[in-house]
């Protein structure tokens, strides 16, 4: 089947016919700009293209509730981005469940965080909640081409330990003591020594950790 044909096929089926269901394809394929794609062949397409197929068959007859599995698994990285983009728009019009197990790439998306283990639930919580969880929250990871002086960063008030990347070479992160701040020390030291400093970032939490303990802890 060609694209056109399936959305068709779907909005038949959802019980829309006529100019009601002219109306509501025009809407999903602008939505999802699929005109370009509107008569190749669904088996046809590129993984980017037939999530959007999938999309927009989803969201034809504006349901109040979308549930998606791994939306963006398998997607380039600007393609990633445009997903993004659009289920965060999805979320003003819907309420939005997302499936992952890749918890990190949907602290842009979601408010409120449901992790299952072993059958059960065993969180339901803000997302910002879990993420204060994380022995990474308010952590700062640097990368810099020259190695820095991890001794000067670890005695900086608040620190916690320092982590060095084995697969980034130049790239620590130093990790914060619970209910501390130490980026600005960090940033004073940096100009203090005049080091020279590829990317600065501070840590929102890390919730794959997180998420992986309570699963431990729920095998127990």
């Amino acid at each position: 089947m060609s694209v056109k044909a399936f959305l068709g096929f779907i909005a038949t089926l959802r019980g829309f016919h006529g100019a009601e269901k002219r109306t509501r394809l025009e809407q999903v394929v602008a939505r999802l700009e699929l005109f370009a794609v509107l008569n190749a062949p669904l088996d046809a397409l590129c993984i980017g293209w037939k999530r959007k197929v999938a999309i927009a068959q989803a969201i034809l007859h504006g349901p109040a509730l979308l549930l998606l599995d791994e939306p963006t698994e398998g997607l380039a990285p600007d393609q990633k981005h445009t997903f993004r983009a659009l289920i965060h728009a999805l979320t003003q019009e819907m309420t939005v469940i997302i499936a992952s197990r890749h918890c990190d790439e949907l602290s842009e998306l979601c408010t409120r965080a449901l992790v299952m283990a072993g059958g059960r639930l065993v969180a339901d919580t803000p997302l910002s909640d879990l993420q204060r969880d994380s022995r990474h929250f308010q952590a700062v990871t640097l990368t810099a081409d020259t190695p820095l002086d991890l001794l000067a960063l670890a005695v900086l008030p608040g620190v916690a330990g320092i982590e060095e990347h084995r697969h980034a070479p130049g790239t620590v992160t130093v990790l914060a003591m619970p209910g501390r701040t130490i980026y600005p020390h960090i940033n004073m030291l940096i100009a203090s020594r005049r080091w020279k400093i590829n990317a600065m970032h501070l840590e929102p939490g890390r919730l794959n950790d997180v998420v992986h303990h309570l699963s431990e802890e729920a095998s127990l």
